[in-house]
């Protein structure tokens, strides 16, 4: 069991400038090792958190020695365990997160333990960044129609979540109308260097969303994993990473006149994709640095899952200090945080000569070489400049359906589509944009970009450009800090006149929550099968997602959305047509109305000011009148309510004894689905609108559900009926045993008939047959969405064998017991002749001493066919978790035995 820190020697007192003292902290140059000076600075976080938690028995000495030895360990994929400082969560994985803790309450009473033991023992910031429906765009009271919109419809959600701030210690529950997580998290809870009980330790944070990484951006290392790692986080258990490599992007000069930051951002992701960063980490380093600002910082780390990277980190330096006090962090933080740093070696300071660190790879980018540009029609790092985005946009109409095609015949390439658009009559071709939205994930901390799209907005309105009234126009930003600096810089009115009202500040357009297109628009697009066009600044594109209606959606700058609205199609040359007829029928091009850096720079500076951080996020703490009236239970049990359809008691722990499972190998499996690429979370477990059809839809019907008020995938995680029915229900589902057809149907192999695949599913459940799941590469792609996994769990699925996951996915499916495999190199379901018409056997080692993380295994099929598949539990502690049938059930047994 835990022991004493072997390293308490190196615990030094921090002193106060002034006289005093901060407190104590763990020293790292005290170690006096040469090798840590050429450590990357995101390997020292790691290696501070590892000395500080040293027990010798979750965290080892030789654990610490590996993270020192770093140059010489990362290329040999060695484990770590990792405890991060905080867990973030937000409503949509924060609702199952707080029913899990309520139900191992529920099973630590049964199984006689004391059900108050099971509170978060990391601190847990949860942010209520409620999605919106942009139903009410184009209205000047937007975000309060959405805000009561909310509410009614999720009562439910925000009162179990208010019951659970009050129930569980270590709860910070955030709002919601306060803005979204990431930005919430960089402006307000990102604490830098954390000071608790006079221990002082940098900022580290796991979220339950992928693009935690935006808080790489302030210094603070964190990414995205899965609800299901984060409740093992949030409950103490280390988390179990390969030491990764770390891949060194050096930045020089700075970005030319008319270039953003979202422009930066699509010409990284490019380049980190095709140098290949999966599992690593990307450290930027470079004079380009002191050009970068906090927030096109920010706007790179965001778009870590983008470019494959576990984070995209910039170390604490002058511009992290200087965004501190912009954001109204106190001067006495500031100077804690920047001692703290300093004196432990992880403070980048420019005045002083560099000493070179060791990376595992380099790249390097002169920021002038960046020019304006936009990715899509359907994947993040499909990256067109935007001079051939008119030449791009044609062979996509040309090519065969693809990432970058949608084969259009040649002769109806040009065809216009008369429709009548309230009274007027209006035509609809290949290419309109019929959405377009500055959204908050990616930009909208961004005050240059915003403030962009605002001289946008009303260099347009000056020279009498409109937006056809059939675009869906909404802005989203991802904080409240920004109303404010669009109000004082008076330009406001210039979005609202394009219809850009602002519509609330959470998850809009890119998570799907769009609301529908205008009917007479919806039914032009359908019966002439155009290919309709959104245009987002958000960071996910992948088919489906953003509208079910438009098969093109291209990711851009917030100017850039504000000036496709205006034009109406992405097929334009910006250089030679003219965007629109202005005043007097004057043809107006796109250079008439690009701001220009140093317009920009001069409104930002005179705009964004640090009052108006502090006044947001006072409301944190005061509420708002909405929240304040949920009327909630109190008692520490949650006395669960068997006629919600939004909270429900899942079936985790029902058959739950004190011994655990141990290991289970699968006999004679029926497949569920075959797929091929890149299938995402998305397509495993849609966070969207819940099809009228579906087997979701049938089971609110059933209780009495009006379908307006079906409401989203995402926001009824907290009900596991309606997610396990939602499971592969994604319209788009591409799946081999039905032979091109697409949708969420599969084939029933003994009878051979088509059902929804929940049906399907439920069938072999009945019929006492396993069920696994044949994929090709990076199968889970996407958000690091728990139910992605605990759906298939739910369904009967054994086993997923790929030819290769996105990480965050295949530590979910080990975290609810499913078993991921591997094909071995070159090999996968075709090149083996598999159809996916076959039984399949995996025979596992009855003991878990008998078995190693990352061994081989034989998969035999019922028809003589066998091949090798790699088994990839890569820890021994996810050994451990199988072994016990799940995390969550290895966590209460686990307190229980240390109690007892």
């Amino acid at each position: 069991m835990a022991g004493e820190n072997p390293f308490k020697s190196i615990l030094k007192t921090l002193e106060k400038p002034g006289g005093g003292q901060f407190g104590k902290y763990y020293s790292l140059p005290a170690l006096d090792d040469p090798r840590i000076d050429k450590l990357p600075y995101s390997i020292r976080i790691l290696l501070e958190s590892a000395i500080r938690n040293c027990d010798e028995f979750e965290v080892k000495s030789k654990d610490v020695e590996k993270i020192i030895d770093w140059e010489n360990t990362s290329p040999k994929q060695v484990e770590i365990p990792f405890k991060p400082a905080r867990v973030l969560l937000q409503d949509f994985t924060g609702v199952p997160a707080v029913v899990d803790l309520a139900c191992m309450r529920d099973a630590m009473n049964r199984l006689g333990g004391d059900s108050n033991k099971i509170n978060p023992l990391v601190p847990v910031d949860l942010v209520i960044d409620h999605s919106v429906q942009v139903d009410v765009a184009r209205s000047e009271n937007a975000v309060q129609a959405n805000m009561e919109f909310e509410f009614q419809r999720n009562k439910e959600r925000f009162g179990f979540l208010k019951w659970g701030s009050n129930a569980f210690h270590n709860m910070l529950v955030v709002p919601p109308g306060s803005g979204i997580v990431h930005q919430v998290n960089l402006e307000y809870l990102g604490r830098v260097v954390f000071n608790t009980d006079g221990m002082l330790y940098p900022d580290s944070v796991v979220g339950t969303d992928s693009h935690t990484t935006m808080i790489d951006g302030l210094g603070v290392a964190g990414w995205g994993v899965g609800g299901i790692e984060a409740e093992a986080a949030m409950l103490g258990q280390p988390m179990s990473m390969v030491l990764p490599g770390v891949v060194g992007f050096k930045l020089l000069g700075r970005l030319r006149d008319g270039v953003t930051a979202t422009d930066l951002v699509l010409t990284v992701t490019q380049m980190l994709r095709k140098h290949g960063v999966v599992g690593k980490f990307v450290e930027f380093y470079g004079e380009g640095m002191s050009e970068l600002s906090l927030a096109d910082r920010a706007t790179i780390a965001n778009m870590s899952p983008e470019y494959g990277a576990t984070m995209g980190f910039f170390p604490v330096d002058h511009v992290t200090l200087q965004y501190l006090k912009l954001t109204g962090r106190s001067d006495d933080t500031i100077a804690m945080i920047e001692s703290y740093l300093r004196a432990n070696n992880m403070f980048v300071d420019y005045t002083k000569p560099q000493v070179e660190r060791v990376y595992s790879s380099f790249l390097e980018l002169n920021l002038e070489d960046v020019e304006p540009c936009i990715s899509g029609p359907k994947r993040p790092h499909d990256r067109v400049p935007l001079r051939e985005m008119k030449a791009d946009w044609l062979a996509c109409l040309d090519n065969r359906v693809g990432f970058k095609g949608f084969a259009v015949p040649k002769e109806s390439q040009n065809k216009a589509v008369d429709f009548t658009f309230h009274g007027t009559p209006a035509q609809l071709r290949h290419g309109d944009v019929v959405i377009a939205a500055i959204t908050s994930c990616t930009n909208t901390s961004n005050p240059s970009v915003m403030l962009g799209a605002a001289l946008v907005a009303k260099k347009a309105c000056e020279l009498g450009l409109e937006v056809k009234p059939w675009v869906k126009t909404s802005l989203a930003p991802g904080s409240g800090v920004v109303t404010k600096y669009f109000q004082r810089s008076g330009l406001q009115k210039y979005l609202n006149q394009l219809g850009f009202h602002i519509v609330g500040y959470g998850c809009t357009t890119c998570i799907g929550n769009s609301g529908d297109l205008d009917e007479a628009v919806a039914s032009a697009i359908t019966e002439n099968d155009i290919v309709a066009a959104a245009v987002l600044s958000g960071n996910r594109n992948f088919e489906g997602r953003v509208h079910p209606l438009t098969r093109a959606n291209y990711l851009a700058s917030p100017p850039l959305v504000v000036a496709y609205a205006l034009a109406g199609t992405v097929n334009i040359d910006f250089e030679t047509e003219p965007i629109g007829l202005g005043k007097d029928g004057k043809k107006i091009f796109f250079r008439d109305i690009w701001p220009s850096n140093e317009e920009v720079a001069n409104v930002v500076q005179s705009s964004v000011l640090p009052d108006m951080f502090r006044a947001t996020y006072e409301a944190i703490t005061k509420g708002n009148p909405m929240w304040n009236q949920l009327s909630v239970p109190s008692g520490t049990l949650y006395s669960w309510d068997p006629t919600s359809t939004y909270i429900h008691e899942p079936p985790y722990f029902k058959e739950m004894s004190m011994s655990p499972p141990g290991l289970h190998g699968v006999k004679n499996a029926y497949c569920l689905l075959n797929f091929g690429d890149s299938i995402t979370t998305d397509h495993i477990s849609p966070a969207g609108s819940i099809h009228k059809d579906s087997p979701a839809a049938r089971y609110l019907l059933e209780r009495g559900v009006d379908r307006r008020d079906f409401n989203s995938y995402g926001s009824r995680r907290g009900n596991d009926e309606v997610m396990a029915r939602g499971t592969f229900a994604n319209i788009r589902l591409v799946n081999k045993l039905l032979k091109g057809e697409v949708g969420p149907k599969t084939i029933h192999i003994p009878t051979g008939e088509k059902l929804s695949v929940f049906d399907a599913a439920m069938r072999y459940k009945s019929e006492g047959y396993e069920t696994v799941i044949l994929a090709g590469a990076e199968y889970g792609s996407g958000s690091s969405r728990d139910w992605a996994a605990k759906g298939p769990m739910l369904l009967g699925v054994k086993a997923v064998i790929a030819k290769s996951f996105e990480r965050i996915h295949r530590s979910n499916l080990v975290g609810m017991g499913i078993i991921p495999l591997c094909f071995k190199p070159g090999e996968d379901a075709e090149t083996l002749g598999l159809t996916g018409h076959e039984r399949y056997s995996i025979d596992l080692p009855s003991s878990v001493n008998e078995i190693r993380p990352g061994q081989d295994l034989a998969v035999v099929t019922d028809n003589g066919k066998s091949f090798t598949c790699t088994l990839r539990f890569d820890t021994e502690v996810e050994l451990a978790y199988f072994d016990h049938g799940g995390i969550l059930q290895y966590v209460i047994r686990n307190l229980i035995n240390s109690h007892h």
